[in-house]
């Protein structure tokens, strides 16, 4: 799949996810829009995703609308999504992000080879999902959202505990959001590669398109691995 049809996908996704009707501008750019049931951002913020070189901002009222257009009018569609470029010309209480967005298509995909461990399949509500999210801590837990797949989970195991596991939750425009997640002491393996590379391919299998949404370098570094291409950036903005 090239790249244009990659990103008309992706676009496609985020435009749905608005809950408005707005488009990534063709020619690049930041557009603004009004939308207080944006699944962009948590309720009340605004939310932003850049895409190729145009971006789009949703804001809860008419009233941050104006503000938030007046204010990221002067940056490009690359610095929306820097939070300390955003703090310089919006008051800003607390962000999320920024976050890569990277997405794969069936000729682009390399699977990991697993050669060394065994990958379980296992229901998404399993309770041992639940305990390596005990072990994980909460900020790391929470950041991979395992709770929220919609796909079998594809699992790791050492000594009977799930080390590492990974799976997808079902979003608008047939879009796959990955899950991955590794227990402290177990990383740095490869073991995401290969329960992400088991998860990517399910999603594939499907028909869907996956995307690895990752802040963190060792997360995007696995991603590119598995075949993934970087074609944007998620940051959600609470105003002060």
């Amino acid at each position: 799949m090239s790249r244009d049809t990659l990103l008309g996908r992706a676009r496609g996704l985020w435009e749905d996810l608005a809950s408005v009707p707005v488009s990534f501008a063709s020619a690049g750019g930041v557009i603004v829009v009004v939308s207080s049931e944006s699944g962009i951002c948590p309720p009340g913020w605004v939310g932003v995703v850049s895409l190729g070189e145009a971006a789009i901002v949703t804001a809860p009222s008419e009233g941050a609308a104006v503000m938030v257009r007046d204010a990221l009018g002067m940056l490009s569609a690359e610095a929306v999504t820097d939070a300390d470029a955003v703090r310089e010309v919006l008051p800003v209480a607390r962000v999320l992000g920024p976050a890569t967005l990277a997405y794969a298509s069936a000729d682009g995909f390399r699977p990991a080879v697993a050669s060394s461990v065994t990958v379980e399949q296992l229901p998404g509500e399993h309770p041992d999902l639940r305990d390596l999210e005990k072990s994980a801590g909460e900020e790391d837990a929470g950041e991979a959202g395992l709770w929220e797949i919609t796909s079998p989970a594809f699992v790791v195991r050492e000594n009977g505990q799930v080390v590492a596991a990974a799976g997808y939750r079902c979003w608008p425009s047939r879009t796959a959001h990955i899950s991955v997640l590794t227990a402290p002491g177990w990383r740095e393996r490869g073991l995401a590669r290969v329960t992400g590379s088991a998860t990517t391919a399910h999603a594939l299998a499907a028909g869907l398109l996956p995307q690895w949404r990752a802040r963190v370098p060792a997360s995007r570094r696995v991603a590119a691995a598995l075949g993934f291409r970087e074609l944007g950036v998620q940051l959600s903005i609470e105003l002060a």
